[in-house]
């Protein structure tokens, strides 16, 4: 027994360490440098006076816009700088929740382009994607977050320092120290949630879900090559569900219609993994996580039911 332990734990470090190390840091000190230097030359600045005549409505600032586009064409992970730097900037936690909401009701890039090779429809997923985060920024703005705080809050100390305008080198290693000290508070979280999925596989929970969900589902219509598909996401995350499907589609039992029938209740950083991640960005936005789950839920049942009925509409 608690030799199993043991493997599930460092099995969950070791998968832990390479995603923070491999997948996530570099992205992380890419983006963060990179939005660093656009906000000391003041060109973020004009992006939020662009996008807030058509964003406001929606609950939503122009920075909140660009995390939006950020996880439809680069990764789930890539508005994680965006959503510090809110924070830092002092967005109010209504809006910080109306962001977050988006951007769990979207499908991630690094997602959403692999699954292509298996037939997704990528402008298609985009579209309802987009419709999906701008519903639920807006559910969490009006609805489930309208008792939150709609005022500014005191900068940080990185946007006292943007505003000196510090030396370019100088920008760069701030917005790099800043992206390695997210990645360093993710690990722990994500270990933790990975130690849980990697438990429940070793102890054949997963499996006996898969078994006892699969009459179930069948009898109400709902094929049940969905189960073990929908099990991995919520448990694991986007990357081990490509894999799952990637499986399937080699054995025939997971074809071209039903990755775009599910591809609204499967693409989105709404997972055990992604959620620690996210929330990870900075401590108002873990503060705000309900509310924006509450928005989140709400585009993510409308781009099912987008998704359903334009996959029946394609059959």
């Amino acid at each position: 027994m608690m030799g199993t332990f043991v493997d599930v734990v460092l099995q969950a470090g070791r998968s832990a360490i390479e995603l923070a190390l491999y997948t996530l840091m570099p992205i992380m000190v890419v983006t963060m440098v990179v939005l660093r230097l656009l906000e000391v030359h003041g060109i973020l600045d004009r992006l939020v006076a662009w996008c807030a005549p058509v964003a406001r409505p929606f609950g939503l600032t122009g920075l909140a816009v660009l995390a939006m586009l950020q996880i439809s064409f680069v990764s789930f992970v890539a508005p994680l700088p965006t959503l510090t730097l809110m924070e830092d900037q002092g967005t109010s936690d209504r809006h910080l929740a109306a962001a977050l909401a988006a951007v769990l009701a979207m499908a991630p890039a690094n997602a959403t382009f692999p699954l292509a090779a298996r037939g997704l429809l990528p402008g298609v997923t985009l579209a309802f994607s987009a419709l999906g985060g701008l519903v639920a920024a807006a559910a969490t703005y009006w609805l489930s977050g309208r008792h939150l705080s709609g005022a500014l809050v005191a900068a940080s100390f990185y946007e006292r320092v943007a505003a000196t305008k510090p030396s370019f080198l100088r920008t760069i290693n701030l917005g790099g120290a800043e992206a390695i000290q997210i990645v360093v508070n993710i690990v722990p979280t994500l270990l933790l949630s990975l130690a849980v999925v990697f438990g429940l596989e070793r102890a054949g929970v997963v499996g006996e879900l898969t078994r006892l969900l699969a009459p179930v589902l069948a009898a109400l219509g709902v094929d049940p090559g969905f189960v073990l598909p929908t099990l991995t996401k919520y448990l694991a995350g986007s990357t081990a569900l490509l894999g799952v499907v990637d499986g399937l589609a080699r054995e025939g039992r997971f074809g071209a219609a039903m990755v775009n029938e599910g591809a609204g209740f499967l693409l989105h950083p709404l997972d055990l993994p992604g959620v620690a991640i996210l929330i990870s960005a900075g401590p108002r936005l873990g503060r705000t996580l309900l509310p924006a789950v509450g928005g989140a839920v709400l585009g993510i049942a409308l781009r099912t039911v987008g998704g359903v009925a334009f996959a029946a509409w394609m059959r």
